[in-house]
């Protein structure tokens, strides 16, 4: 048996040797002439799994060890009689970390108070759900959007896209890029929408950049109608508009998803898929994942508020991704492909006689 797999996915080597002859590529630069002989793909999002790089190859079975699974055409696959899977999840805690750390930048640099901010979660998915349980841990009022889950739910606990836009402070997406149907979510921010939205509105990012017209974030940035961005994704990528980049409070290298044990765990789920597919009787065997640094967390603050942001900001310093991209925007994959070790919260302690820490520990933290 024969896979290909793309070389910056962590973990990986070593582990299915023993079963399969693996060969490792840069994800992007993975051919019709590597795959032709192959029986599975293990990808990233950098690797385009459609008919140019398919037609005519042996490849039964594609695993991407990520949660978005744009990169595969389904259609193709389909057609062909290729399986496929993707991670759902796996990155879910890593991006409710992103997203508590932006809005503690947010909340140290503008002053904002986040119990009397209002959230519109635009998807309420395995992220999505993160997110809202960190924004009412916190008591901010949480305003969901999620027509797919409101048709089989039913609407009680759910928000009209456009109403919810005029009713929130900071608005977060958290889809899937689809770019047609009923529930396509392909420019689903545009200049259209911003009518809708409640004015000095932040708007955060860390889906797909193609969720957001990148256009009509600069008019609304010009119009004053949106306060501030906080951008992970970009349309373009890696060509991304280095003026949005400028503009945004905080702007990111698509590395929301990026804690070690996030990679690990997509890894982990990609092995377990395409073991149970091709009945493969390996033995799972994950290394322990080293300890952060300064895994001790300590807390200077006279309020809950500003504890939290101490506390997240000291697991996770979103400022240093958004001070590499600035220093360097061409290196926005290099970024990527060689990212620091960063471990998620339950890997971090307080420090002995933090304050507030009864409260901070309902976030994770040990």
């Amino acid at each position: 048996m024969k896979i290909v797999a793309d070389d910056k996915i962590p973990f990986l080597r070593g582990v299915l040797e023993d079963e399969a002859s693996v060969v490792y590529l840069g994800g992007s630069a993975i051919s019709l002439a590597d795959v032709r002989d192959a029986d599975a793909l293990i990808v990233r999002t950098r690797t385009r799994c459609n008919e140019q790089l398919l037609s005519g190859s042996s490849v039964r079975a594609i695993f991407t060890a990520t949660i978005g699974f744009d990169h595969i055409d389904r259609r193709y696959c389909e057609s062909r009689n290729i399986y496929w899977e993707n991670a759902p999840g796996c990155n879910a805690p890593s991006v409710q970390q992103y997203i508590g750390s932006a809005l503690s930048v947010l909340k140290l640099r503008t002053g904002i108070s986040l119990k009397d901010s209002t959230i519109a979660i635009v998807g309420v998915g395995n992220v999505g759900k993160l997110v809202e349980k960190w924004a009412r841990m916190i008591g901010m009022h949480v305003i969901l959007v999620d027509p797919i889950r409101a048709e089989v739910e039913g609407d009680e606990c759910f928000t009209e896209y456009r109403k919810a836009l005029s009713q929130a402070d900071i608005v977060t997406f958290h889809v899937p890029l689809r770019r047609t149907g009923r529930h396509a979510t392909y420019h689903l921010f545009d200049h259209n929408t911003l009518g809708s939205l409640k004015r000095g509105v932040v708007i955060i990012n860390s889906s797909r950049g193609e969720v957001c017209d990148t256009e009509a974030l600069h008019e609304g940035l010009d119009d004053g109608i949106i306060s501030n961005i906080i951008v992970d994704v970009w349309e373009n990528e890696t060509h991304f508009d280095r003026r949005l980049m400028s503009r945004a409070l905080i702007a990111t290298p698509h590395v929301a998803g990026y804690s070690t044990d996030s990679k690990l765990r997509g890894t982990q789920m990609s092995v377990v898929a395409l073991r149970r597919h091709f009945r493969m009787k390996g033995t799972n065997v994950w290394p322990t994942l080293p300890a952060p640094d300064n895994a001790n967390i300590a807390i200077d603050a006279s309020d809950s508020e500003e504890a939290l942001a101490q506390m997240m900001l000291g697991v996770y310093d979103i400022m240093s991704d958004d001070k590499a991209l600035r220093a360097n925007p061409d290196a926005f994959e290099s970024i990527r492909g060689n990212y620091h070790l960063r471990r998620e919260i339950d890997s971090f302690r307080l420090a002995p006689n933090a304050p507030f820490a009864e409260y901070l520990r309902q976030f994770g933290i040990n």
